[in-house]
């Protein structure tokens, strides 16, 4: 396993190292809905229904992201901030990226 920094991603939310998309993440349990929101200087603002208890609300998002970047949750790893709203989290072959990572990437969802 290896280990990012919390600088990996320069100016931006997000990096790429090889096939591996590291993103930055502020995450909102306990939220009305499960959501990917904008970037917020240099994190993502990711909002999930779960409360924050015993790293729940982050297992929750896991799932969320598994979902949203057409992954296994076994394809995400959590670098840092299990316990906290700050988060970095690296996702191997993403098979798919939401509309907010459109600028700069080559692989979108969304027809442009």
């Amino acid at each position: 396993m290896s280990r990012a920094s919390k600088h990996a991603t320069g100016d931006s939310f997000f990096a790429w190292d090889g096939d591996v998309l590291i993103i930055n993440i502020l995450g909102k349990p306990s939220a009305g809905k499960d959501a990917i929101g904008k970037p917020f200087g240099k994190q993502l603002k990711v909002s999930v229904a779960a409360a924050p208890v015993a790293g729940k609300a982050t297992d929750h998002m896991v799932r969320f992201l598994a979902t949203q970047f057409d992954v296994s949750t076994s394809a995400i790893e959590v670098v840092f901030g299990r316990m906290n709203v700050n988060k970095q989290v690296r996702i191997k072959a993403p098979k798919r990226l939401p509309g907010v990572f459109a600028q700069g990437s080559l692989l979108v969802d969304d027809d442009e």
